[in-house]
């Protein structure tokens, strides 16, 4: 029969009498406390993973066995299932000994160390149990943080928290029980040092071998084991490119401290040079920030210097504030991007993180907000990226723009029911161009608009009227065509919005739903100012749809306000489950119907004289989580056709799996059809593995990746992202092809390889960032969801 016995049983246990009464003690003094506080304890269901360095060195050590021999406090052997077990650590032999003295552990014979999940096993361990100090001969080990694992001629522990591993193995991939351990790919040296405070690793004399073959080796390089970031030289990566040619990048990375980091990543191009780039990045209690810059000298495709630059700023200001004497809270932004030249956009299509390539934002704005007042200054300029062939016309920069904001809701306006909210804002804006590209002058704005509504809503209906005044004053640099070098400009404008809300219990096959019907009225008047002979500066059409229908001004900014006088009626209906709330379908219609021309127009357009706008009709349908179909038609009445269409669905029936397409048209500008997938092939044809959220279907899993945006008109591929990935388990293969159009006769290409050691690096290209941009919802086959714990490995 199995025995087990508490080591030093009675000085222990006369030690830890005092510790278990003064722990006991206090638990009941701060619950009495919490108590008296009006507070209460709540229970974790997670256990402890560490326990404080005073109350570890005090807690005992267990051992059990077939026959256990020995003198209390002098040693203790143990034969046939030896087990000695000390809160994190578990030696298991054939035979076992102890001595107390020295806190020394001799295990002989199937000899296998748990600590803290890391497992070590083999025929022969010395260790002082305390220190964790001593030696393994021949040990295979398997590590819990990166589930990396291997093999060595001897492990030497210097402490709980370091060990050297000499004529060593190490890999991520699995080990077979009763075969030859050759994984796919290892790390073989002469010596291997584990730190597990820094969590890296450092080989000496090392080779990364893949199918037998080495491919990367070094006297000296460090490798993780974690996630945590760690200086040092990244994975080089490869890119084969038909502008660029060869690109081959070596980053470095220096941990500089927890908050802010920087990394270097010089790319020799063989068909252009070197191009020298760097990523400073910071974080503060009162601010953030990236700072991103490249420059290559003497790029032979263009005979010249190339660079770029771009920073993310932001800072909140109210400490500051606070302590010159002001209140309310502050903020600086910062967002400044700037190259080299107007080509830059079309040779580097990658290096822009702006949604515009050839329009680059860089803007600086202070504000300030206390109760119902704020305030901003800022600055925003542009750089416009000219190109001969398609030539754009730039927008301006505003050199200052000051605005002052007063706003006022939930009011109560002597007992009426519903809320009332009021707001004045005012605006000076210096507005400057190149006058010769904008054929207009620049010029200063200053304006003020006053808006006052009340809303009466109840569970089944809502009215809300609104009245408004946009006041306008300009002076111009240089006079306009009627020789007036000033303007001004006042326009009201009162609405009235309004709805219903319908509910009742609906059944639509056999599924039980509370369906809507919401119909709504909106009504706007704003009389006609003449305002043909004001410049242009910010204003814009806005999106016809099915928020901007229910909307007084059909421009954005502020240089042109609609004369709109109409009408809109629409009504919705929605199918909401009864249990949680979620929308299953939702339909839409509405039309707009003007009582009068609409004569304002932006530059260059025409009077609107049609009565009845264009019909939109929407359809959002998901009627499980793994179906979604959206739809928008813009339907003219006169031509009897669709002005513009958008069509678009998704599959996702689980983790690894997304279908998505959609169809656009733009009758008389554009059609695309755009395909996203991601899904593992071996499902094209039959039942594919079961997916767990976080984890890959399993080894050798091939999946298909990729994204096609095709233009009908021009009966070609604009965008093109695609590609495979091969899940091997301890590895993963990727090759990917990018296409991306740079005008209409040319587009850059280029192909992404990467072999990923799972827990240890990756070589090769980055096409994972690109997949991620482009391919909707795709899901990376590594991605961790929860750290691993020692008790998952707890024996």
């Amino acid at each position: 029969m199995k025995r087990r016995t508490l080591l030093s049983r009675s000085p222990v246990r006369y030690a830890l009498a005092p510790v278990a009464a003064a722990v006991v003690g206090a638990c009941l003094a701060s619950a009495a406390q919490a108590q008296d506080k009006g507070l209460t304890l709540r229970p974790s269901l997670r256990l402890q993973e560490q326990l404080p360095a005073d109350v570890r060195s005090q807690t005992p050590t267990f051992v059990s066995g077939q026959r256990i021999e020995g003198h209390t406090g002098e040693s203790t052997t143990v034969e046939g299932e030896a087990e000695l077990r000390r809160h994190d650590t578990v030696i298991r032999a054939d035979r076992l000994s102890f001595d107390e003295g020295t806190r020394e552990a001799h295990a002989e014979g199937n000899v296998l160390v748990n600590r803290s999940g890391d497992r070590f096993m083999g025929p022969e361990l010395r260790l002082n149990v305390d220190t964790f100090k001593g030696y393994f001969d021949q040990p295979q080990f398997e590590l819990l943080n990166n589930n990396g694992r291997g093999d060595a001629a001897r492990m030497d522990f210097q402490d709980q928290d370091h060990s050297t591993a000499h004529q060593a193995r190490y890999s991520t991939c699995p080990r077979v029980p009763g075969a030859d351990w050759m994984p796919a790919w290892l790390v073989r040296a002469n010596r291997i040092e584990f730190d597990n405070v820094e969590q890296v690793g450092t080989a000496y004399g090392g080779a990364l071998e893949f199918k037998g073959v080495p491919i990367l080796g070094a006297p000296y390089f460090t490798f993780p084991l974690s996630d945590q970031r760690k200086s040092g030289l990244l994975p080089p990566a490869i890119n084969l490119d038909n502008l660029s040619g060869l690109e081959l990048t070596l980053p470095y990375y220096l941990n500089l401290a927890p908050n802010y980091d920087l990394t270097l990543f010089p790319t020799l191009m063989t068909k252009r040079g070197i191009d020298i780039g760097a990523e400073f990045r910071y974080l503060q209690p009162d601010y953030t920030g990236r700072l991103r810059g490249s420059f290559m000298p003497s790029d032979r495709l263009r005979g010249e210097d190339r660079w770029s630059y771009t920073l993310q700023h932001t800072q909140a200001l109210s400490n500051a504030l606070n302590r010159l004497g002001g209140s309310g809270s502050s903020g600086l932004s910062l967002n400044l991007n700037r190259v080299s030249d107007d080509n830059y956009w079309r040779d580097f299509p990658r290096a822009s993180a702006t949604l515009t390539q050839r329009l680059l934002p860089s803007d600086a704005v202070v504000s300030w907000g206390k109760g119902p007042w704020s305030a901003s200054a800022g600055v925003y300029t542009w750089q416009t990226l000219q190109d001969i062939d398609t030539p754009i016309t730039p927008p301006y920069d505003r050199l200052p723009s000051l605005g002052l904001n007063y706003g006022l809701s939930d009011l109560n306006w002597g007992g009426l029911s519903g809320r009332g909210a009021v707001s004045v804002y005012g605006e000076y804006t210096r507005f400057e161009s190149d006058p010769l590209l904008t054929g207009q002058p620049n010029g200063e704005r200053a304006m003020a608009v006053a808006t006052i509504s009340h809303r009466f809503q109840t569970p089944g209906w809502f009215i809300e009227p609104r009245a408004r005044l946009h006041s306008t004053q300009y002076n111009f640099d240089q006079p306009l065509a009627n020789g007036q070098r000033s303007a001004s400009r006042a326009v009201p404008t009162v609405s009235l919005d309004s709805g219903l809300v319908f509910e009742r219990d609906a059944s639509y096959f056999g599924r039980a739903f509370l369906q809507t019907l919401e119909p709504r009225a909106y009504f706007t008047w704003t009389p006609y100012r003449d305002q043909s002979f004001l410049p242009n500066y910010d204003s814009a059409a806005t999106d016809f749809n099915l928020a901007t229908i229910y909307s007084d001004n059909v421009f954005t900014g502020n240089d042109r306000i609609s004369d709109t006088r109409g009408v809109t009626l629409g009504v919705s209906s929605r199918l909401l489950d009864p249990g949680t709330g979620a929308e299953i379908v939702r339909l839409g219609i509405a039309q707009r119907y003007l009582l009068a021309d609409q004569d304002v127009t932006l530059p260059g357009g025409t009077p609107v004289q049609e009565r009845f706008s264009d019909v939109l009709l929407a359809a959002r349908v998901q009627w499980t989580p793994r179906w979604l179909l959206d739809t928008t038609f813009q339907y003219n009445p006169s031509s009897n056709e669709s002005v513009r269409t958008t069509v678009s669905a998704r599959y996702t029936p689980g983790p690894y799996r997304v279908l998505s397409a959609a169809w656009r048209l733009q009758r008389g500008a554009s059609e695309q059809f755009d395909i996203g997938w991601q899904w593992p092939l071996s499902g094209i044809f039959g039942r594919s593995p079961e997916a767990v959220p976080g984890q890959a279907l399993g080894p050798g899993q091939w999946y298909g990746v990729g994204r096609v945006n095709y233009s009908v008109p021009d009966r070609k591929i604009v965008d093109l992202v695609a590609g495979f990935e091969y899940d091997a388990g301890c590895w993963i293969g990727r090759v990917v092809l990018e296409r991306l159009q740079r005008s209409a006769a040319s587009a850059n290409q280029r192909i992404l390889f990467q072999l990923e050691f799972t827990g240890f690096t990756r070589l090769g290209s980055n096409p994972l960032q690109t997949l991620r941009d482009n391919v909707p919802r795709y899901q990376y086959l590594r991605e961790e969801i929860n750290p691993p714990s020692r008790f998952q490995r707890y024996d």
